[in-house]
């Protein structure tokens, strides 16, 4: 049995569907971060037959709660203060997202204002669906980001 200590502060996820837990890492910009983290990929669960987790010791302020809900809003976010889960916080997908995507259509405003932001607005939560906010492109697909 894999043991993987105990964090003071900051936050647990889990539920990450398997093999995913790199992606995520990436995503949430972690590796930019000098704190500990831990990646446990391929767990069992009961629920999900296997999943990934990631433990991170860090402020939780440095978790973008966005980023994660348009990656996999099934995730459970788990609040770590003093060893102890402190909150659980269910994700949803965000009505807005702010540079976390980038328009694909050649003809939109962002693409030649390279300082505007990329804006992405929920459309349809049943199909995952966003639209650009300025040019209406769609962007419906797996939920990777680069």
């Amino acid at each position: 049995m894999l043991n993987v200590g105990a964090i003071t502060e900051g936050f647990v996820l889990d539920h990450i569907q398997a093999g995913m837990s790199l992606s995520i890492y990436h995503d949430l910009k972690l590796d930019q971060l000098d704190c500990c983290v831990a990646i446990i990929k391929n767990a069992r669960s009961n629920k999900m037959g296997k999943k990934d987790i990631l433990k991170v010791e860090c402020d939780i302020d440095t978790l973008n709660l966005d980023v994660l809900g348009f990656i996999d809003h099934n995730i459970t976010v788990n609040i770590i203060k003093g060893e102890q889960i402190v909150e659980k916080r269910e994700l949803h997908l965000p009505k807005e997202i702010k540079n976390i995507i980038k328009c694909k259509n050649p003809r939109c405003i962002t693409s030649i204002e390279q300082e505007l932001d990329q804006i992405f607005l929920l459309t349809d939560a049943n199909t995952e669906t966003y639209r650009c906010k300025y040019c209406e492109e769609k962007y419906k697909g797996p939920k990777k980001i680069r």
